[in-house]
């Protein structure tokens, strides 16, 4: 495991999860699931079984680098890498790669969201080890492809090489990564079998990913890793504070994952999820007869189904006559929505930060 490196992305904001994710709070920091850990924390325990505890990195904005602190006090500031700006994943990806081939020109890196909730942790672990035997043994970019369950509009989605016989742990070339789709197409992505949804967790040698960087986008390389002489030095934090107000705007899917011809996907077989929406978190939530989830002690829900409630444990609330809706209280803010309208909830925020800005501090 020596040569195992985790880079656990921790810089987002997580509107769609509002009002308890905040700019000053995202989700990645908060119990969402009401067990006494955060996700940052579940994904940190997480990669414990593959890389020993001093090879895992943290990349957050330089905002949360306090929040990540109090939460992994078991890090050394070091493994904390803080962007000023966001500039999406790819540039992140860039510096952290770069910083670790510095270290140690033959590691291996898993790169993983803050964010997902993985259950069957063993089969996780079975699984990326899979994958780390494959990136180790030829120069390919991979990513953990997850069977999908439903026809979701909101997820990317692998094409793959149609096999015979499909069966999980396999490793089969990618054909194209596609974006999110229309309902239509997620029926037919759905029916297809040769479809899985990207998990957004990708592993590769850290010389792999800075060689498709150079080829795909040498503007990037050369800003992180044309000089490495900088990393861990006094004046590395500097000196990519400029490369980040240089750099491009773009995801690691677009910058180099949609270009490569050397990528696989692993076919995972463990429960995942993005968590990117509260109706997303209701199917990992225990539920009443009703199918209803509520968080909260004090909580009374009647002739209602389906519905998603986190509310205070010192708020007393009866909840009469909904179907199919999203409650939460957070900080003095509650958000009543009905599950079909959620993946536009950016959309309902923007009237609302203009009308209260004082709740949407930065």
């Amino acid at each position: 495991m020596e040569n195992n490196y985790c880079i656990i992305m921790a810089g987002g904001i997580g509107s769609r999860f509002w009002p308890m994710s905040t700019p000053q709070s995202p989700k990645q920091f908060l119990d969402v699931l009401g067990i006494g850990k955060s996700l940052l924390q579940m994904t940190y325990e997480r990669m414990l079984h593959i890389a020993p505890k001093e090879n895992i990195y943290i990349l957050t904005n330089e905002s949360y680098s306090q929040l990540v602190q109090e939460q992994l006090p078991e890090i050394t500031i070091n493994q904390i890498l803080t962007e000023p700006i966001r500039k999406n994943t790819a540039p992140c990806i860039a510096y952290a790669s770069a910083k670790i081939f510095s270290i140690n020109p033959s590691a291996t890196l898993i790169v993983a969201p803050s964010d997902h909730l993985i259950l069957k942790e063993d089969n996780f672990v079975q699984t990326v080890n899979i994958a780390i035997e494959s990136a180790n043994k030829d120069e390919k970019l991979l990513t953990i492809g997850i069977k999908p369950t439903r026809p979701d509009t909101g997820y990317g989605y692998i094409e793959f090489s149609e096999e015979r016989e499909i069966f999980p742990g396999q490793v089969i070339a990618v054909k194209h990564f596609r974006e999110k789709p229309s309902k239509e197409m997620a029926e037919i992505f759905l029916k297809s079998g040769n479809y899985y949804w990207n998990s957004g967790i990708f592993i590769w040698r850290a010389k792999t990913i800075l060689n498709a960087l150079k080829k795909f986008k040498p503007e990037l390389f050369q800003l992180f890793a044309g000089d490495l002489s900088f990393y861990n030095t006094s004046s590395e934090q500097t000196k990519i504070n400029k490369c980040f107000q240089k750099c491009e705007d773009i995801s690691i899917d677009f910058a180099i994952m949609e270009s490569a011809k050397n990528t696989e996907v692993v076919l995972a077989n463990f429960d995942w999820s993005d968590l990117g929406t509260w109706g997303s978190l209701h199917s990992h939530l225990e539920k009443d007869y009703n199918g209803n989830a509520v968080i909260g002690d004090n909580v009374y829900v009647t002739n209602s189904t389906n519905c998603t409630v986190n509310l205070p444990h010192n708020k007393l609330a009866m909840i009469d006559g909904l179907d199919n809706f999203i409650v939460v209280e957070s900080d003095n803010m509650l958000m009543i929505l009905n599950k079909n309208d959620e993946q536009n909830l950016k959309k309902y925020l923007i009237p609302l930060e203009e009308k209260s800005p004082q709740f949407f501090k930065k």
